[in-house]
């Protein structure tokens, strides 16, 4: 008997109306002007999305409710997992996950939060729904993925030589079986010596970067052949913001051409909080970029250091969820 396939449905992404030059964040994140150079000249970064007068929930929020707007997606959906990069987003008494099932009026969902693998989480979430569906839901349950938060200080804006943090939110809704972009594979890796993340020491960093492309160039063609394809069936892959200069490396590991990698949202958003992927998607879709038929692939990468990635066959043709 065939396993039932994973399906998501819908995708929406929010990010605040405010642009902010990352020539203005230098004196907020202590950045000297050779710093402020290599993030905009090398790394290729111009603005973020970036607004302190917003709370997380205001981020968070608007993707879901788009989503959420029809009763009948909302009665069938099970599940709510909340996927985050910082572990701590809110104050000790507040529940986020709890609170967004509670703003979103689901009270018969489950609600639970998954953070471990930090900028990957969303992806992760995104396959821990599918297999929750798979061992416990009813045909036409539905699972509610939503990621993102706000870069609320410093400490956490600023990934030190690699990248600036931007506001932004995302939501996915994943069935099984269902009408809409089918998953292929998904294919993901863990270096679990380097799960100090932020607090490696020097020569720990150095490492990593040694080890970031061949990496994830390795695990981008894991899930290639997971699902029964080779590099020139992915139409495009859609990737996370960190920088240009990860990308450049990355696509001189895989062999392909530059153009195969969708990097034009580096510049505009940076690297938001586990919602990368989802908020290129969005940015293709509305602009009839993705093809009813054809696979895409995303990629991302989390500080720990997990690399993921996932191959889809597209099937909407509109984001109101029209298919093809």
């Amino acid at each position: 008997m065939t396993a039932p396939v994973t399906t998501l449905e819908a995708v929406e992404s929010f990010t605040p109306e405010r642009i902010v030059p990352i020539s203005q964040l230098a004196d907020r994140l202590g950045l000297r002007r050779t710093k402020l150079r290599l993030f905009e000249r090398v790394h290729g970064l111009k603005e973020i999305r970036f607004d302190q007068e917003l709370d997380l929930f205001d981020v968070v929020l608007p993707a879901a409710r788009r989503i959420t707007a029809d009763p009948l997606v909302r009665e069938r959906i099970r599940y709510i997992v909340y996927a985050h990069t910082t572990q701590a987003v809110a104050p000790a008494h507040i529940s986020p996950a709890q609170e967004i099932k509670d703003r979103l009026g689901l009270a018969d969902a489950e609600a639970f939060a998954l953070s471990q693998q930090n900028c990957a989480s969303g992806m992760a979430a995104v396959d821990t729904a599918a297999e929750l569906l798979r061992a416990e839901g009813r045909p036409g349950d539905h699972a509610l993925v939503i990621t993102g938060e706000q870069a609320f200080s410093p400490q956490i804006q600023l990934i030190p030589d690699v990248a600036i943090m931007g506001d932004a939110g995302a939501a996915c809704l994943v069935t099984l079986d269902g009408g809409g972009d089918r998953v292929r594979s998904y294919a993901t890796r863990t270096l679990g010596e380097f799960s100090a993340a932020m607090l490696l020491d020097e020569e720990k960093s150095l490492e990593v970067s040694k080890f970031y492309a061949p990496v994830l160039a390795e695990v981008v063609r894991e899930a290639v052949a997971q699902a029964g394809m080779t590099l020139p069936d992915i139409d495009l892959i859609i990737p996370h913001n960190v920088n240009l200069q990860s990308w450049r490396q990355t696509i001189g590991e895989l062999g392909i051409d530059r153009s195969q990698v969708f990097l034009d949202n580096v510049e505009r958003y940076s690297h938001c909080f586990a919602s990368d992927v989802f908020r290129n998607y969005t940015t293709l879709r509305d602009a009839g970029r993705l093809t009813a038929g054809r696979n895409y692939l995303f990629a991302t990468v989390g500080l720990g250091a997990t690399f993921a990635a996932m191959v889809i066959t597209h099937q909407h043709t509109d984001p109101t969820g029209g298919t093809a």
